[in-house]
């Protein structure tokens, strides 16, 4: 029994140890939400009144794309018939947002003839001529006008443009109505090709393998086929078969920006609705940033408070205490760092008012045990035979409080949105670690410690002393 308590209370620690040097190692440091490190954020609204469905599945989407953009803990929510995306830390924001609110359906149209950019100095065309009428003079290319985005009918002929990554048009493509759309396509990813350039390669889901197909052979080998998104050319590639098996290979002179965007329009261009953008903002962590720094300076001083209070009421075990907290610590910050750097879990205000609420209820767990021990060792016994006892009857009573936090943490967590859900989160997270805690630290620190004399007799940090302040005996009475 001892043996096991001893072999307990090592694992913990060197757990704790372990993990944290293993953390500031590697240099990962945790994740932080859009309320502490700034970021971007956009208010999307759609352009016609759509079913809450339809909302539904446009957030999915969004989801998805902003996933693939690798941003930590991304809050994506509805406030009525509204979508607000905020996107913490990201590297690129205009090229995040960019992506975000590229909400137009995804058309495939084959490509009629390039054309060059409007109005750039302009050609004269070869005259054309009808049977029966004198020659006429068809416009030049550089003059016909651009369809407007707005206008993209995918059953009718458009004039689009190209844009680069800035946004400036670079060429424009005469495309035939529309013969597939974004749903044909299941999935896209970006990779190196075997000579070393970048490519996209794109799956292709059942129907959509028969319409795509249909396409091809109908446009023709050789011939180009327009990616248009939102009423812009994303890429116009040659077809070089006309039977697809199921998937396909998009190449060229691609950077790796430009076939990783081009994958993730490919795999999240389509959406059941149109957006519009209404607010278009980069939010600053300064405030931010203060208020953790004055949360964390009271956390601290509380923490202080706190700590000083158990040494001088509960003696030798403030110091159980003290070490507990720090194990705590070190195990936290451990697994918020695993979790952002493996699961995109961000620490945002409200989390980090869930760590510290979490605490409160750690060091409760604390007073719990010792309130515990204290009665079993006023009743006449030693500290020795009471550790046991003592822990048993506390640790009913700390489950049943965690249980209690832990429920509501959930019930928080599924219900709430946004920062709410941060704070649920952690607070979940930190009950269970509770548990853990009080199990295999606490209880064997404090048997083990209970077995040794100065833990118990010494004059300054004898648990016996500081526990078995009991009311004075009343005096004998004699009677005849």
């Amino acid at each position: 029994m001892r043996r096991s308590l001893k072999v307990s209370l090592i694992v913990v620690i060197l757990g704790a140890v372990v993990s944290l040097g293993a953390t500031v190692a590697s240099g990962n440091t945790p994740q932080l939400g859009l309320d502490l490190q700034g970021g971007a954020s956009v208010v999307l609204q759609p352009k016609n009144k759509v079913p809450s469905s339809t909302l539904d599945q446009a957030i999915s989407i969004i989801r998805s794309r902003v996933d693939a953009l690798g941003v930590a803990e991304p809050d994506i929510t509805r406030q009525g018939n509204a979508i607000i995306v905020q996107l913490p830390g990201v590297k690129n924001k205009d090229r995040a947002l960019q992506i975000v609110g590229q909400t137009a359906q995804l058309y495939f149209r084959p490509v009629i003839q390039p054309l060059p950019v409007e109005g750039s100095t302009p050609t004269t065309a070869p005259p054309t001529t009808v049977e029966g009428s004198p020659p006429t003079s068809a416009p030049a290319p550089a003059e016909v006008p651009t369809t407007p985005s707005d206008q993209d009918d995918p059953a009718k002929e458009v004039v689009l443009p190209q844009k680069d990554s800035k946004g400036r048009v670079t060429g424009r493509y005469a495309l035939g109505p529309a013969e597939v759309k974004g749903q044909a396509i299941s999935s896209a990813d970006a990779r190196l090709d075997s000579s070393g350039q970048w490519a996209v390669n794109f799956g292709l889901s059942g129907d959509g393998e028969k319409d795509w197909n249909a396409m091809a052979a109908k446009v023709g080998k050789g011939k180009q086929i327009a990616i248009d998104l939102d009423g812009v050319v994303k890429s116009a590639p040659t077809l070089n078969e006309t039977n697809f098996a199921g998937r396909g290979t998009i190449t060229g002179n691609f950077t790796e920006g430009e076939a990783k965007d081009l994958a993730l329009v490919l795999s999240y261009g389509s959406l059941p609705v149109q957006l519009v953008p209404q607010t278009v903002q980069t939010v600053s962590a300064s405030l931010g940033k203060d208020s953790l720094h004055a949360g964390l300076i009271a956390g601290i001083v509380g923490l202080g408070l706190v700590a000083i209070y158990m040494l001088l009421y509960y003696r030798a075990l403030g110091l159980v205490v003290w070490f507990g907290l720090a194990i705590t610590g070190a195990y936290m910050y451990s697994i918020i760092t695993y979790l952002g750097q493996n699961y995109g879990l961000a620490l945002s205000l409200a989390g980090a008012t869930g760590i510290i609420v979490s605490v409160g209820v750690t060091v409760d767990s604390y007073v719990v045990y010792f309130e515990r021990l204290k009665d079993e060792i006023r009743s006449g016994k030693t500290v020795r035979s009471s550790v046991d006892k003592g822990f048993a009857r506390a640790y009913r009573t700390i489950l049943a409080a965690d249980a209690a936090s832990f429920i509501g943490a959930i019930v928080l967590y599924l219900l709430s949105v946004g920062s709410v859900r941060g704070f649920a989160f952690f607070l979940g997270l930190s009950t269970l670690r509770d548990v853990f805690i009080a199990y295999f630290y606490t209880r064997p620190m404090v048997v083990m410690l209970g077995r040794n004399r100065f833990f118990t007799e010494a004059r300054w940090v004898g648990v016996a002393r500081g526990l078995s302040s009991a009311p004075a005996a009343a005096p004998a009475k004699v009677s005849a």
